[in-house]
């Protein structure tokens, strides 16, 4: 059924829903609207997954290495070398996103439970999204519109790319949903998603238990000096118990499940 859009009502007016008196309006819309697309989707909740958008897969990260000339310049080809030591956590995240997502289809119910969610990019947010397709599940991606990055994946589930324009509502939506959160090597983006969740989870503010992984125990405990927050009493040593470091896939896929079947699922769910 067509619907005739009368641009006079305040609600089908652009110009009024892009403007500072019409940002209540946006704000709600990128919380109802996801809403929405959970609902009809019986999606209950969520397993996420935060990284860096500039993460290669092991194939490109090579092929970039192999195809550079001769003559690039040290800086270049530092950083070539480096993607490519990277890359082993697009592989991990990919093998690992697939191994919740068979986990997760054999639980009993009719709702979807514990399903990948991603920020909807390349890089990290790519391989989970991915991981999760190729063991035949759904996935979501919550993804942002941002001047200079790509925005959306061949992988997100159809029905299940949800751009957003503010972040706060986006982690909003990472956050609300989530069972499990896990976290690999990022910059500033990635950074931001992890001290947020924890300065939540430590105020209390989120009061539902919540496994968090840090993945790459190299790159956590040299961009973070978690001993010397507690040394210098910025932070407890008790919330040193608020994640859990790893560099593996099969201690990350336990500690992750076996959290959330002592904690979470119920009845017929289990």
């Amino acid at each position: 059924m067509s619907i005739n859009i009368d641009k006079e009502r305040f609600y089908y007016n652009p110009d009024f829903l892009g403007s500072d008196q019409g940002r209540s309006v946006r704000i709600l819309s990128e919380y109802y609207g996801p809403l929405q697309r959970f609902q009809q989707n019986k999606i209950v909740d969520t397993i996420v997954f935060f990284g860096s958008a500039r993460t290669l897969s092991k194939e490109d990260a090579q092929n970039a290495l192999d195809n550079a000339s001769k003559n690039v310049d040290k800086r270049t080809m530092k950083r070539l070398k480096s993607d490519l030591k990277m890359s082993i956590y697009y592989e991990d995240a990919r093998i690992l996103s697939s191994k919740f997502t068979t986990w997760s289809k054999e639980l009993k119910g009719t709702k979807r439970r514990y399903i990948i969610c991603s920020g909807g990019g390349p890089g990290i947010m790519e391989a989970s999204n991915r991981g999760a397709a190729e063991a035949g599940g759904i996935n979501v991606g919550l993804t942002i519109s941002l001047p200079h990055e790509a925005s959306g994946n061949e992988w997100i589930t159809n029905d299940l790319d949800m751009k957003f324009h503010y972040f706060f509502m986006r982690k909003f939506w990472f956050l609300y949903l989530a069972k499990a959160l896990i976290v690999w090597p990022g910059g500033f983006g990635t950074l931001d998603e992890l001290m947020e969740c924890l300065t939540l989870i430590q105020t209390q503010k989120i009061k539902k238990r919540l496994p968090i992984v840090l993945y790459g125990r190299e790159f956590w405990e040299n961009v973070v000096n978690w001993d010397y927050l507690v040394d210098v009493g910025t932070i407890s040593e008790e919330d040193l118990n608020l994640f859990h470091i790893s560099d593996d896939i099969n201690d990350t896929y336990q500690y992750v499940t076996n959290f959330i079947e002592k904690y979470q699922l119920k009845g017929p769910n289990f």
